[in-house]
């Protein structure tokens, strides 16, 4: 109840409190958020409190979660723009006395981390719609986190999705603007798993 409590404390313009939980062999890794607005890579502008009762050193921490913020929090986009106070914290008491794997803690602060960014971009303010973009076949992984950038924060595109409307020539416009390597004749779009682009071109009837 004092987590809970805490969340509802720390909310801004938030509308709902944010907390999240997984549970391991023994020990658990929980946590609380907050942000609604100024959502951007680069932490969003939010606060965030992780804890976890399990035995885990300093490293181990630090390791498990900058790689569990690399692909969540730092992939939350909805405005475009950052704040000043964008922080992440995890905390270890030890308290249950046990040392899970490396990999098993960080998998578990991982999801916690993911959880809590689904839950911010889902309480963006304004935002009516709640968009996945998942960028397959890249050249690399940076040229897909560009490309998914560009495409999460093209204002015509979310003019087009506000109005339901699949324009897929908006995504390959923001395609375009990325330094990532790319064919555009072997471009393919999905929307809501209708292949409405393919090849570059027109793709199955939307």
């Amino acid at each position: 109840h004092g987590g809970e409590k805490a969340a509802i404390a720390i909310k801004t313009t938030d509308t709902v409190h944010k907390t999240a939980v997984v549970q391991g062999e023994g020990w658990t890794v929980g946590g609380m958020a907050k942000g609604a607005g100024m959502l951007a890579p680069g932490l969003a502008t939010m606060l965030v409190v992780l804890t976890t009762d399990a035995d885990v050193d300093a490293p181990g921490l630090d390791a498990a979660l900058r790689t569990a913020t690399r692909k969540t929090f730092d992939r939350v986009d909805s405005d475009g723009c950052m704040s000043t106070n964008d922080t992440v914290l995890l905390l270890a008491s030890g308290a249950a006395e046990v040392t899970p794997a490396q990999e098993e803690f960080t998998e578990a602060v991982r999801a916690v981390c993911d959880d809590l960014a689904r839950q911010l971009i889902g309480d963006a303010e304004g935002a009516s719609k709640d968009i996945r973009i998942e960028v397959v076949n890249a050249a690399t992984e940076d040229d897909a986190v560009e490309v998914g950038r560009s495409i999460a924060r093209n204002n015509l595109l979310k003019c087009a999705l506000h109005g339901e409307d699949p324009n897929w020539g908006r995504v390959l416009s923001a395609i375009g603007t990325t330094s990532a390597a790319f064919d555009p004749d072997r471009l393919n779009v999905a929307i809501n798993d209708v292949w409405v682009c393919r090849n570059g071109s027109v793709g199955d009837d939307r």
